[in-house]
């Protein structure tokens, strides 16, 4: 009897076990495990600090963006040189300022040359924020996690995926995340646009690796990200974070 009831009770804890492995991890844990790994101290809803950003594009001169962000005090500035030109995008809780070689009385032809608008300040905010914010920016209302993770093996890599969609005032386009499944580590992310009916356009959009990681306010932030289009993997350019 005291032998079938031993039998009986490691059983049932060997079949508990072989349970809670087989659980399959969801979308909102994978999210919440990255985001342990990339900042611990929940650190970036308070982020102040400054960044250098070079970006390296094929053929052309490079481009350096000194950024400095405030989130606390809802503040962004961005001074983009290259070649001869040095364009400023500053927006200070919703007012922006530009200025192009430290000039802010523009003429009509220097702003449509350089595309000097708010829009485009609030667009480089946008821009900046939520690619140096990642993977805490997939916690921002208006965005959907998809709670099914996959494994999917990507330029001979194993990874967890994790698939986010947004409310249409947010974005239309389908992005994924790539995951080391066992640290948890970001090492990519993919984006797809979507035609008019919402659906997936698999020949677009383009896909962003990930190396090497950069201390920055007790943030692991990607050190160089480079991209390439989806459609056939050609190489668009580097962002290496100084």
């Amino acid at each position: 009897m005291k032998r079938s009831y031993f039998l009986h009770l490691c059983i049932v804890l060997i079949l508990s076990v072989s349970c809670k492995e087989q659980t399959p991890l969801t979308g909102e844990a994978l999210l919440d495990k990255t985001i342990a790994y990339h900042d611990p101290n929940h650190s970036w809803s308070q982020f102040e600090g400054e960044l250098t950003v070079v970006m390296e594009t094929p053929d052309q001169s490079e481009r350096t963006t000194q950024l400095k962000i405030n989130l606390p005090a809802d503040y962004f500035y961005a001074k983009a040189t290259k070649d001869t030109s040095t364009l400023v995008y500053e927006v200070d809780k919703g007012n922006c300022n530009l200025s192009l070689n430290s000039r802010t009385e523009l003429t009509q032809e220097e702003i449509e040359t350089h595309r000097l608008s708010c829009e485009r300040a609030k667009m480089y905010k946008n821009y900046y924020t939520y690619l140096y914010g990642l993977p805490m920016k997939l916690k921002d209302p208006g965005t959907h996690i998809d709670p099914v993770v996959v494994k999917k093996t990507f330029l001979g890599k194993d990874y967890l995926v994790l698939k986010a969609t947004y409310d249409k005032a947010v974005g239309s386009d389908i992005w994924y995340f790539y995951f080391d499944p066992n640290t948890y580590a970001m090492e990519m992310y993919q984006f797809f646009k979507t035609d008019a009916s919402g659906k997936q356009k698999d020949n677009s959009g383009e896909y962003i690796l990930l190396t090497d990681e950069m201390l920055v306010n007790g943030i692991k932030m990607p050190k160089h990200r480079a991209w390439y289009y989806n459609k056939d993997d050609a190489y668009l350019g580097t962002d290496v974070l100084k």
